[in-house]
């Protein structure tokens, strides 16, 4: 370390908001420690939490940020408070509402008190809406008080389970309503497909940016047949394709967003979702009004992606995938089990984004059915989903899952069907397996025929009515 440089500390600060937009608040919050050079470098989930101590009041945004600093625990505090002020909060009633809170819980392993702070933060350990978040980031550490032999996730386990349960919470856009991917009733998300490529392998050449008139019929329908999510993709990859270059998938996929934003008003409380692994298209896309940016390789094929991802503020998908399109069917073997290997290469790749800036409520996860998978591979992990979901690969919790398994290769085989826009049938299974093993979005060609099925199905698996 340069001699001249201060010692850098790590640290930890809860956030929380209930007043006006909780999210933005919270997000602007974190643009402001960065501009006053304290790095974040890891996010919590966010979660949607009951007030505590003061009940009459809005319901809370709760989180925790890992951050490397150089200030000192006073001059930390000091900043934090000066953020607050700059974004607007007034403190009028003790624990009441606030617009933003910032919260030092932790300082590397010391234990400091002053009149105004203490470290670590006192209530930390009573509080389910600072251990949860806490939990995610460091679950296996522990207090820094002498002599403390138990883990912040022990102490959150430890904890009765508060009323209501606190609901993970991922923001898509101000017009289009969070993903509460631990509520058991919530809907499922239908996402169309719009392929404008002449080579994709269920509906190549069906759409084209080039007539606006049919691209506006065709996202009508897809709007009025229930989709919630437009996926738009300018070059296919199934197994085998060969790409067509960026300026190519550019001029193909922003007119079409841009007119869908500009010009069908009925589109306004609907997401955009661009498909690409280029972090060039997913800028592009994501200026002319896209909410997410849906890239099939985690950043593994444009190592500009996540940081652009996180430049741009969008919500990420991240699906596995191993290899290319034209390399992926080689890349079969799972020798821990398909579940497990996916799980802990999907891991990585959360790693890898929250490195690059993206923060971990803005990432949807996709284990990639078909994507250098066999049939074995796809139908267990549409079988045990939930495992992905629910801690089999520890650190996946709380994420909202994406299933793809729309015409896909092996409901075809399963069903003998080889054409594959036939294949609605196979696909309804497949689209009742994801919803009943916790998905929160299924991708579909079949939009009035699987938003049928996932009505249905989240009567049946989550009491939605």
């Amino acid at each position: 370390m340069d001699a001249h440089q201060p010692p850098m500390h790590r640290a930890f600060i809860a956030f929380g908001s209930n007043v006006g937009d909780r999210i933005e608040m919270i997000e602007a919050a974190c643009r402001e420690m960065e501009r006053a050079s304290i790095r974040v470098k890891r996010t919590s989930s966010l979660f949607e939490t009951a007030p505590m101590y003061v009940l009459d009041q809005d319901p809370f945004i709760n989180g925790v940020c890992e951050v490397e600093t150089s200030l000192s625990p006073m001059d930390l505090l000091d900043t934090l408070q000066s953020i607050e002020i700059g974004l607007g909060r007034k403190k009028l009633i003790d624990k009441g509402p606030r617009s933003i809170d910032l919260d030092i819980l932790l300082y590397d392993q010391q234990i400091f008190s002053h009149e105004r702070l203490s470290i670590p933060h006192q209530l930390m350990l009573e509080r389910d809406f600072v251990l949860r978040p806490l939990s995610q980031l460091i679950p296996h550490e522990r207090p820094p008080f002498p002599g403390h032999s138990t883990t912040y996730l022990a102490h959150l386990k430890s904890l009765a389970p508060p009323t209501p349960f606190p609901v993970a919470t991922t923001p898509i856009s101000p017009t289009f309503p969070a993903i509460h991917s631990t509520a058991p009733n919530r809907r499922t998300h239908i996402m169309a497909i719009l392929n404008l490529t002449p080579d994709s392998f269920s509906d190549g050449g069906r759409h084209s940016a080039q007539d606006l008139d049919a691209l506006t019929t065709t996202v009508r329908d897809m709007i009025h047949a229930g989709a919630t999510i437009i996926d738009i993709g300018g070059e296919s990859t199934r197994p085998g394709s060969q790409p067509v270059g960026e300026a190519e998938e550019l001029r193909r996929v922003v007119p079409a967003i841009r007119h869908i934003r500009t010009a069908m008003p009925e589109a306004a409380g609907v997401a955009i979702s661009i498909d690409t692994y280029r972090a060039r298209v997913a800028e592009a896309a994501v200026a002319a009004g896209a909410d997410i940016i849906n890239d099939v390789s985690a950043g593994l094929l444009d190592p500009e992606m996540l940081p652009t991802a996180a430049r741009t503020g969008a919500t990420v998908i991240l699906m596995h995938m191993r290899g290319n399109p034209a390399t992926m069917t080689r890349l079969t073997d799972y020798p821990n089990g398909v579940v497990q290997d996916v799980g802990r290469e999907l891991r990585a790749r959360v790693a890898a984004a929250e490195a690059a800036g993206v923060r971990r409520w803005r990432i949807i996860l996709d284990p990639g059915l078909g994507f250098a998978k066999n049939e074995p591979h796809d139908l267990a992990l549409l079988r045990d989903l939930p495992q992905l979901r629910t801690g089999a690969v520890e650190g996946l919790e709380y994420f909202p899952w994406l299933m793809g398994p729309s015409r896909k290769r092996f409901v075809g085989r399963l069903t003998g069907v080889t054409k594959a826009s036939d294949r609605t049938w196979g696909t309804a299974a497949t689209v009742t397996a994801s919803i009943a093993g916790g998905a929160d979005i299924v991708r579909v060609h079949d939009v009035k025929e699987m938003w049928q099925v996932g009505r249905v199905a989240d009567a049946i698996y989550r009491g939605v009515v």
